[in-house]
């Protein structure tokens, strides 16, 4: 079985079952083996702010260092986004695995008449993939409700009820109480709930449970809340960002709740008392943190297994590291781009109060919703728009953009302040009582689209700087928005078949389809997911050119599907002239396909270039007795005011640049700490430089298999004093930590690059990085330090780590972090077995599709263990092995990184690697200089009757445009 048939079997489930109950869910875990009684379960119901409230939960446990599981819904673009394990997603084989071998026992046996529902089903799969995993705590959303849910199955030791609002009431009910009394029953049985619930709400609550009440603290209600919590006004910095205060000195007096005093800081009298910033923007986001942070105070009471005991730097941790996509999400800010899934009356006004806190002039609305939710009560919700967009999205229970359009027309003339709980009028009642006049020049305003990225295409480009373009109404809208700046076509090898096969089943492409065109294959080929219309029509549209075209397997109009597209130059240029006379997303989407092979030629060419000086200094740089140093005509040091030395640009632009590193610790791997002293690193340092390496890489705590954390105060006493020592030297400097603050110090000492094997998974990183303004390396690491004791499951190794990091970018770029200034490190032997590292090193050219330099560190890892220079494979205890040993497998490695195009190569060795860098370069550009002449000794780019190849059958240049102009940037070349 494969992936996408797994995934069509669950998806052919019935979505609702005429009997309410949990029924079906407890006899499925039954044959399941009844998985969720080995895992210690929280349960976040709620009308709104539980996918927020479950979310920070998660990582306050996981900074507490629990193994947690995450079951959310729905998902933004995979299934597979519903199921996480310490952020992870559940892998295609878990998927297939579960339905190949769980599924003719677990679910096709049920009785007739209990066949479990595709929510069920993926309960239960949930819960099974977390014993499996063997996770510490498994946070569980609710669906729908909290009586009836699939999810309360579970007996909870913790619980939550976000907020009550209405939404559902075909099945919780018509009014507040009643919804509230449903959605209480995921209370514990021996903590009380917590709630954020407020009037009739939190009174029916209290007649079913007891309860720990979350709120603002704001006058009155201050007085009758158990945690008070607080939010001060968004600040204008990027990201967009709050400071949230949690007070839950109250908290002794409740039963079942407690909070053990941590190492850092240790709390005061028990009491629950955070202060952090926050990216979760917004009043109702306090509260939700509020609402996490007290439920991990609860677990870390109940939950005896984990043995956790969350500190006051857990909870304000998990708070400020967590992200939602999806959840008011900026994306830019000339214009302001906001994403948000309201979905809702409630969730909309919300939002509207959110925005308000923001300065802009116009505001443009892209609206899109499904039939079901309250459109007018939405519309009545939203701030006033200047100009709406309105698209639906590309699923099944869409709305037709006619009802959306009545929908405004209903709300004119009307009071938008309406509560959001208050009875909406059916849409057509509503439009008959407005102004004709009126609404035809309010509709005057409002533009219908073909598709959500169109709308987003089209708002963005009428909006002026100032502007702000909101993005909401469904989250199946935004996430088909976010397409626009997470879709990142790349370059794949497929130049045989075997390649080509591979690539195609990392896709979800069906057998019978890779068998049919595994020969296909030729010229370039580009891989990247779109919505599956799109995907089908693109990969009919390269085949009608004369090339290749293959979609997934997957049958889901609502979620990313992989399309591989395969042909010559000239192919891929009648196919984006094609799109650049359709539609604004096609437009954007040619644009993208063009970038990633106009980056892989140049790569190429680069390549061929580099050699040039070789023979002297690889940068041009004048060589003296105490190092490099650039000389102007007067004779001094080219250096800044703070003595950091300047360069124009960095030296990764041109060639393959050596990093050096320089290990300032006791317990290096490597160097068995040899150059801990302050006066010996600085001369390894310069001895480094002399041997050519254009970085120095300084790092004062080591991050190999099983080493123990340094106190960040420690880790400064360490670099500091180097780098202050290094920094006279005409060489860029990097600082290798995971530690803000050591960051921080280490680039006032000197420092020009920041190396984090966390990936800027710490807000306070991205600040510091976004502040300096300064390159940073961004690495793909599950642990730091490596745990060699943790097997983490990869489907393709290469999209996992390319999916990771083009999240990791996002975040970058919305903390003020210029793209051009980030360095990604796929990260090899963190966290991947031996041929997996191996395969991203092969791979590596693909990295090239996230528009930033690449950097491999690969130099004396275990991953070359598996290698013997002299007798190739080696036995199983080749982990014995001395380090030095593996030079030779280093050297070679480096060598195929620069012949691969790597911008950096992060090293010990600097003297052998420059030699297998500058031989990479002069080999690609002896090629090069080959491929320019003939054999006769004429141009290459001739073809046999001496015409030149670039040009079309007709003679005219296949790169000018058909009145003759030079083509644009954005061609293929």
């Amino acid at each position: 079985m494969e992936y996408y048939e797994a995934v069509a079997a669950l998806e052919g489930l019935p979505n609702l079952r005429p009997d309410l109950g949990t029924d079906a869910t407890a006899s499925l875990l039954e044959r399941l083996g009844d998985p969720h009684e080995a895992v210690p379960a929280v349960q976040v119901a709620g009308s709104n702010g539980k996918g927020s409230t479950a979310r920070v939960l998660a990582r306050i446990l996981r900074e507490a260092g629990a193994d947690v599981g995450l079951y959310t819904s729905p998902d933004l673009n995979d299934l597979r986004d519903r199921i996480r394990v310490n952020g992870r997603r559940i892998p295609e084989r878990e998927v297939t695995r579960f339905v190949a071998e769980k599924w003719p026992d677990a679910v096709a046996a049920a009785p007739d008449g209990a066949e479990p529902t595709f929510f069920e089903a993926f309960t239960g799969l949930a819960l099974w993939h977390f014993a499996r995993r063997d996770v510490d705590v498994a946070v569980l959303e609710v669906g729908i409700g909290g009586r009836y849910d699939a999810t309360s199955v579970v007996d909870p030791v913790a619980a939550a009820v976000t907020s009550v609002s209405h939404e559902h009431t075909d099945v919780l009910g018509e009014d507040l109480p009643t919804i509230a009394r449903d959605l209480a029953q995921v209370a514990p049985a021996d903590a009380p709930l917590v709630t954020g619930a407020t009037g009739d709400a939190l009174a029916a609550i209290r007649e079913v449970t007891d309860v720990v009440t979350v709120g603002a603290n704001d006058g009155t209600d201050a007085e009758t809340v158990d945690v008070r919590v607080a939010e001060t006004a968004t600040s204008a910095r990027r990201p967009p960002a709050s400071v949230v205060s949690i007070d839950g000195s109250d908290l002794d007096a409740v039963d079942g709740v407690g909070l053990d005093a941590g190492d850092e800081p240790p709390l005061d009298r028990r009491a629950l008392d955070v202060r952090t910033r926050t990216q979760l923007i917004g009043s109702h986001q306090a509260v939700n943190a509020g609402i996490a942070a007290t439920l991990a105070v609860q677990v870390g009471r109940e939950t005896a297994r984990a043995g956790l005991e969350p500190t006051v730097a857990d909870v304000a941790a998990g708070i400020r590291n967590t992200t939602i996509p999806g959840r008011f999400e900026v994306f830019d800010d000339e214009p302001l781009v906001v994403l948000d899934g309201a979905h809702n009356p409630a969730a909309c006004a919300t939002v509207a109060d959110t925005l308000d806190r923001f300065d802009y002039e116009d505001l443009h609305l892209v609206l899109g919703a499904v039939r079901e939710k309250d459109h007018v009560g939405m519309v009545r919700s939203l701030p006033d728009a200047d100009r709406i967009h309105l698209a639906a999205p590309a699923v099944d229970r869409a709305a037709d953009v006619g009802a959306l359009e009545a929908a405004i027309e209903a709300t004119l003339g009307s009071q938008r302040e309406v509560g959001p709980d208050a009875a909406v009028d059916a849409t057509a009642a509503a439009c008959a009582s407005v102004d004709a006049d009126a609404a035809v020049g309010a509709l005057d305003t409002v533009e219908r689209h073909g598709s959500v990225l169109d709308a987003v295409e089209r708002a963005i480009a009428a909006a002026d700087p100032g502007d702000c373009v909101l993005v909401t109404g469904s989250l199946y809208v935004v996430a088909e928005a976010r397409d626009r700046w997470t879709r990142a076509p790349r370059v794949v090898r497929a130049d045989v078949p075997d390649r080509a096969r591979s690539v195609m089943r990392s896709a979800n492409v069906p057998k019978p389809a890779r068998e049919r065109h595994a020969d296909r294959f030729s010229g370039v080929t580009v891989r990247f997911h779109a919505r599956l219309e799109t995907a089908r029509e693109l990969a009919d549209a390269m085949e009608d050119c004369g090339g290749t075209g293959v979609v997934s397997g997957l049958d889901a109009p609502d979620r990313h599907v992989e399309v591989v597209l395969s042909g010559t130059r000239a192919r891929f240029r009648t196919l984006l002239g094609r799109l650049r006379e359709s539609s604004p997303a096609d437009r954007r989407l040619a644009s993208a396909i063009a970038t990633a092979v106009e980056r892989e030629r140049t790569a190429v060419d680069r390549g061929r270039t580099a050699v040039d000086g070789i023979e002297s200094d690889r940068n041009g740089k004048e060589r003296t007795e105490t190092g490099d140093h650039d000389v102007d005509e007067t004779g001094t040091n080219d250096v800044d005011e703070t003595g950091t030395n300047a360069a124009d640009a960095p030296p990764w632009r041109d060639g393959t640049a050596v990093m050096g590193i320089l290990n300032v610790t006791p317990d290096s791997f490597h160097d068995g700490g040899d150059h801990h002293a302050v006066e010996a690193a600085a001369e390894r340092g310069r001895e480094l430089v002399a041997a050519g390496a254009d970085v120095l890489d300084v790092g004062g705590e080591s991050t190999r298999p099983g080493a123990d954390p340094v106190p960040a105060a420690v880790e400064r006493e360490r670099v500091v004093p180097v780098i202050e020592r290094l920094a006279e030297l005409d060489v860029a400097i990097s600082v290798d930590t995971r530690k803000p603050s050591v960051a921080r110090a280490a680039l006032g000492a000197g420092a020009d690059v920041v190396n984090d094997v966390t990936g800027l998974a710490d807000a306070r990183m991205r600040a510091v990085v976004a502040d300096a303004g300064c390159p940073v390396v961004v690495m793909h690491s599950l642990s730091a330090p490596v745990d060699p004791a943790e097997r983490y499951p990869y489907d393709d190794v290469v999209d996992d780590v390319f999916d990771a990091l083009r999240e990791r970018l996002l975040l970058a770029e919305r903390a003020g972090i210029d793209r051009e200034d980030v360095i990604v490190d796929p990260g090899l032997g963190f966290g991947k077995r031996p041929a997996e590292s191996f395969e991203l090193l092969d791979r590596i050219g693909e990295f090239r599709a996230l528009g930033t330099p690449v950097l491999v560190g690969h130099s004396h890892k275990s991953m070359f263990d598996a290698v013997e220079p002299e007798t190739g494979p080696v036995a199983a205890d080749a982990a014995d092995r001395n380090d030095s040993d593996r030079l030779a497998a280093t050297i070679a490695a480096t060598a195929l990184a620069a012949e691969r195009g790597v911008d950096l190569v992060r090293v010990h060795d600097v003297a052998e690697n420059v030699a297998a860098v500058g031989t990479a370069a002069a080999t690609a550009a002896s090629v090069g200089a080959n491929a320019d002449r003939d054999a006769d000794g004429s141009s290459a780019d001739r073809d046999a009757d001496g015409s030149s190849a670039d040009r079309d059958a007709d003679g005219s240049s296949a790169d000018r445009d058909a009145d003759g102009a030079n083509a644009r940037p954005d061609d293929v070349p």
